[in-house]
């Protein structure tokens, strides 16, 4: 049997930021496994290929939800990174905090006082290199590259002033002090590539001979025995091979992935796992419940005149844009169409922002072409709504007890009718905006929802037919103390009722914070490296 101190299940976010700080120690071995490859696709690390990542779904577990019910029984994609560096690998780089409000909620509404923003703001600043004007508050140095969007258009400039026009305040920093308002969207790049996780934790730590990788390898369970986890239980040959864990097992394989490797491990409802024929070795409840995620919507425009992206995206010019971006992080392709982000809130006495609006300067769909041989697409560009903190919930579950079996995932999304009213404000706003005099030289027509869509039936109707998420997923094995019946880890994210073993990943978050995760999910794996380094030091 293979031993190691400690086996991370999982190379995303969570995980490559935990394999660099456990292996500062020399004298520490640790042993990550990865479902996926390695992260070696030029398209990963060219910025504007990610449009192409996400339209085909590149390294992606390619899950869907089972029918939705309150949007028109759609089976909603569920896209998640399957590469080292996880969805980090292929997300669109936004780069979000979220609300110091979040924080001290989770403090103080799920009894956890260490998390309160006092808490968690050195971890963010910990992971951090910002690099751009004010830095108070902001983290110099750190492992993320982090810059404002560069991609150049008139209309980003124009969509600000027609936002403030419409009544809305700009803040130059949303991740510093005042998160309310328009901003420049900032970004996870550096020098024109993206900025993973897998390449600004984990390669730095490739050199480290205590440092070991598996890719492209399932784990099926985790191997318990006398209430402690031992370590992992892992597909190779298409044979199931042990590998010992002397101190801890770290579960960082996402919001679907974590929960459904603790039921076939026999951890979670009870009733759940014996129907699947599992051996039960702790019934809690609140693995896989809880789920939940910022649901989206979209306002289209069609534009009066060409844009810069459509004139870059012609076939002689996209291709050699991609070829320099990627040797040189330089021109068109070093960064995507994006521009602005908006943290607004439906009702004027909520804490903290429940709507977020993204700004892309570019239609939805868009191809390289060349007439006479392709034809170009339709000019144009679009602003996403999400909603921020949902009030319905979900739940994973198993679908057998194969780990090759994908899970069956219920968002449950737009299930009550606070999401629903919120949902609807963030389209007024946005229609709002268009109509100001600083965006009529940009705007030929709205192409979606559509001038006849104005009735609130057919905008209902609209919302529960293009309804998606935005790929936020959180909270399916939540934080929690043990007097908290659906919670399954504690506040140093140990999971109840079993010793050494923890979840690290966004499936912890009690609930949503106010906007992308994925540096949340960083400053929770930076925090969870302290609480193993710290117990592992007064274990001795």
């Amino acid at each position: 049997m293979q031993n190691f101190d400690y086996i991370i299940v999982g190379a995303g976010s969570a995980g490559c930021t935990l394999a660099n700080r456990l292996t500062e120690n020399p004298d520490t071995s640790v042993l990550v496994i990865e479902a996926g490859g390695w992260d070696r696709d030029p398209l990963i690390h060219i910025p504007l290929g990610w449009g192409k990542i996400f339209q085909k779904r590149l390294h992606d577990w390619m899950y869907c939800s089972e029918p939705e019910p309150h949007v028109g029984y759609r089976e909603v994609e569920c896209a998640r990174g399957k590469v080292v560096g996880g969805s980090s690998s292929t997300n669109a780089m936004a780069w979000v905090r979220g609300n110091p409000e979040d924080f001290n909620r989770w403090a103080e509404q799920y009894q956890l006082p260490d998390w309160s923003y006092e808490h968690v703001l050195p971890y963010f600043k910990k992971q951090e290199d910002w690099r751009e004007g004010d830095t108070h508050g902001r983290g110099r140095g750190g492992p993320i590259a982090v810059q404002r969007c560069t991609y150049d258009d008139q209309l980003i400039q124009a969509y600000a002033d027609a936002a403030q026009a419409a009544g809305h305040e700009w803040t130059d920093d949303y991740n510093s002090a005042r998160q309310a308002g328009f901003s420049r969207l900032q970004m996870s790049i550096k020098d024109g590539r993206r900025c993973s996780a897998a390449s600004g934790y984990l390669r730095p730590a490739l050199k480290r001979p205590n440092l070991s990788i598996k890719v492209n390898t399932l784990v099926s369970r985790v191997l318990i025995h006398n209430g402690q986890a031992i370590g992992v239980e892992v597909i190779e040959n298409g044979r199931p091979v042990a590998i010992h864990a002397d101190q801890e097992v770290l579960l960082s394989g996402g919001v679907i992935n974590s929960p459904q490797l603790l039921m076939l491990s026999g951890i979670g409802n009870a009733e759940h796992l014996r129907r699947h024929g599992i051996d039960v070795q702790l019934d809690l409840r609140g693995v896989g419940q809880n789920l939940q995620d910022h649901v989206s919507t979209i306002v289209m425009y069609k534009r009066k005149s060409p844009s810069p992206f459509l004139k870059a995206m012609r076939l002689d010019r996209i291709g050699p844009a991609m070829i320099n971006a990627y040797l040189f992080g330089k021109g068109f392709a070093s960064d995507v169409p994006g521009g602005l982000v908006a943290f607004l809130k439906s009702q004027a006495n909520l804490k903290a922002p429940d709507i977020q609006m993204l700004l892309t300067a570019a239609p939805l769909a868009a191809w390289p072409y060349l007439k006479p041989f392709k034809q170009p697409f339709e000019d144009g560009f679009a602003c996403r709504t999400v909603l921020l903190h949902p009030e319905s919930r979900g739940r994973i579950e198993l679908a057998n007890a194969d780990p090759a079996t994908a899970p069956k995932i219920f968002h449950n999304f737009l299930a009550c009718d606070n999401d629903w009213a919120a949902v609807r404000a963030s389209i007024r706003y946005v229609r709002e905006i268009a109509r100001q005099p600083e965006l009529a030289p940009y705007i030929e027509a709205e192409i979606a929802p559509g001038p006849t869509c104005e009735s609130p039936e057919a905008l209902d109707a609209f919302i529960r037919k293009t309804a998606i998420t935005v790929h936020h997923p959180a909270s399916t094995c939540r934080m929690g103390p043990p007097n908290d019946s659906m919670a399954v880890v504690d506040s140093q994210l140990r999971v109840h009722g079993v010793n050494r073993l923890r979840v690290i990943d966004a499936s912890v978050m009690p609930d949503l914070t106010s906007g992308n995760i994925n540096s949340p999910v960083i400053m929770i794996a930076e925090r969870a490296a302290d609480f193993i380094r710290n117990g592992a030091a007064a274990a001795h």
